[in-house]
């Protein structure tokens, strides 16, 4: 009996000191006001509560003191609850124990905070929970990631709303520039947690997919308007749709629609471009193109890429498919940039042997997760990014695989119509008179 009793103290014991740290923000504020009130006793019962209030209005009335209190309370909030949901989760690996939490931040979706596990668990032990403790906060999603630089540790974003959803349209920062730089980073789009999203081109290809109306075409004329903004910058439209890339035709520096033929004989000429370069680049002792070197960048737009590897004619499919590999696979050093748009880059529209070499990745919406893969990479979907969980009106909304090695989900800037056409005639200004077909 005295074993029993005495685990039962301690069960008592350790609920109490539980309880008190979970609420000790609170029990901080009114220890404080306690204090005020005792030290302001003199001025009698009314004066030190008269006191106290005022202290209390002056901090709602102060914005910046305000925020911090109420960040602070909601903070210890979301704190308590995450205790609660762990333990109803019954994790066997946890006990009674808690990932402690640390860094919590208040993001558009809701909150994200970094814990480390209890000795004896994982990350995976708590990922694989995560529905459950979800449902217990009653929250949209809750998504874990493990740190890669230490297994105990783990990003917990607590999802209670998807901020990408709707909304108006979001204006592209560059909408106002007089010119841009492909050295620059590029903004196309904000991510979920509210910060901008950028990607860097320099000795990157892009491909870029997705159903029909999911917002490919304008997430490709962010990348297109800044290839066209900057003068230094040769570009190359090769436009299976003749109608998606003709805003930006007089400021191409060559261009092919429809026609197979055409596209080839704009390949040719940038692998002559491209063997031209490497030679110079060994001359000069270099091994990649660099700023400020005198060699522009050339950017590649391929849109509909499907319709130049689908012909009819093999021959011309497999001369096509065998340039654009080349360009792809070599041109990265020599400074050439190749961006790919289709609606499906199936093994069977795009052999894989081209379609691998894409570095980045930029899934539109789409019907499967075996398109969403497609896309983005072999198991992407099963990993917890599929562009299948994509609302179907929330055109723009889409995953970048880039800088970071994980897909990142966004939701890109808007340009209609009459924004590329004002930026386009404000890169044509910038430039010389468009050359012919197929010459440098």
């Amino acid at each position: 009996m005295d074993s029993q009793a005495e685990d039962v103290t301690e069960a008592i014991i350790e609920a109490v000191l539980r309880a008190l740290w979970a609420f000790r923000v609170e029990l901080v504020i009114a220890g404080a006001c306690g204090t005020l009130w005792v030290a302001s006793s003199r001025f009698g019962e009314a004066g030190a509560s008269a006191v106290v209030a005022g202290v209390i209005a002056i901090v709602l009335a102060v914005g910046p003191v305000r925020r911090f209190m109420g960040r602070r309370l909601r903070h210890a909030r979301v704190r308590r609850q995450w205790a609660r949901a762990v333990r109803w989760a019954r994790i066997s690996s946890f006990g009674y124990r808690v990932p402690s939490v640390r860094k919590m931040k208040d993001i558009p979706a809701g909150q994200r905070f970094h814990v480390r596990v209890p000795r004896g668990s994982s990350v995976s032990d708590l990922e694989h929970a995560s529905e459950v403790i979800a449902a217990s906060l009653r929250i949209r999603e809750l998504r874990v990631r493990r740190a890669a630089d230490n297994a105990s540790r783990a990003e917990v974003v607590i999802a209670r709303r998807d901020p990408l959803a709707l909304g108006p349209p979001l204006l592209w920062p560059h909408m106002d520039a007089d010119e841009a730089s492909l050295w620059q980073p590029i903004p196309v789009g904000v991510g979920e947690d509210g910060q901008p999203v950028t990607v860097m081109l320099p000795e990157r290809n892009l491909l870029l997919g997705g159903e029909p109306g999911g917002g490919k075409s304008v997430a490709l004329s962010l990348l297109v308007a800044t290839a066209a903004l900057d003068p230094t910058c040769k570009l190359w439209l090769l436009d299976g749709k003749l109608v998606e890339l003709a805003a930006w035709s007089r400021c191409a520096h060559g261009s092919a629609g429809v026609s197979v033929t055409e596209a080839i004989d704009v390949l040719h000429t940038l692998r002559t471009e491209m063997d031209e370069r490497y030679a110079r680049l060994l001359l000069g002792g270099k091994r990649k193109v660099s700023q400020g070197d005198g060699l522009p960048l050339h950017v590649v737009v391929v849109d509909e890429l499907a319709h130049y590897l689908t012909g009819s004619d093999r021959k011309q499919k497999t001369e096509f498919a065998d340039l654009l590999r080349d360009l792809v696979s070599r041109g990265r050093a020599a400074g050439i940039i190749v961006l790919a748009a289709t609606q499906k880059p199936a093994a069977d529209v795009v052999p894989t042997s081209i379609r691998d070499l894409f570095g980045f990745r930029w899934a539109m919406r789409c019907s499967t997760p075996q398109a969403s893969d497609t896309i983005l990479g072999s198991g992407w979907a099963s990993a917890g990014y599929a562009a299948t969980d994509i609302d179907p009106a929330s055109r723009g909304v889409g995953y970048l695989l880039h800088e970071g090695g994980l897909p990142q989900r966004l939701r890109s800037y808007y340009l209609d119509d009459s924004a590329v056409a004002r930026l386009a005639a404000r890169a044509e200004a910038l430039r010389i008179h468009p050359t012919n077909v197929g010459e440098v």
